[in-house]
């Protein structure tokens, strides 16, 4: 429970920092409520719709040296915010060049925040 708590709010920072720095995306609301219940939606596209994307795209993936696994992020990114559109907590993109940039930098933040955390954790146990 505690792992997916930790995921969830790195989650949350990585979309609160895609909503920030990247131009182009145009969130409905920026309370923390929102961003932390659309995290939650994020978490739940991912885990339902990458596996299953990702199958469907293997070749394409392996074509071009998993490049390809970046134009998924965008989908996913775009579809977690166009998914909370409907329930009001969610952001709009202006095209496929801010949602690429808006995928990549959840994508990095995830990265940095996740080994960050996971340092920190082992320190605390050793």
């Amino acid at each position: 429970m505690e792992r997916f708590l930790i995921r969830w709010a790195i989650n949350a920072v990585a979309i609160f920092a895609a909503l920030r720095l990247v131009p182009g995306i145009h969130a409905q609301s920026v309370y923390w409520v929102s961003i932390v219940l659309l995290a939650l939606v994020f978490g739940l596209v991912n885990a339902l719709l990458r596996p299953l994307i990702s199958l469907l795209t293997c070749p394409l993936i392996l074509l071009t040296l998993g490049l390809f696994t970046l134009v998924i992020n965008t989908f996913l990114f775009w579809f977690t915010g166009w998914i909370g559109v409907h329930f009001g907590i969610g952001f709009r993109v202006d095209g496929f060049w801010p949602a690429f940039l808006g995928g990549l930098v959840v994508s990095i933040v995830s990265l940095i925040l996740s080994a960050l955390l996971r340092d920190e954790l082992r320190s605390r146990s050793a």
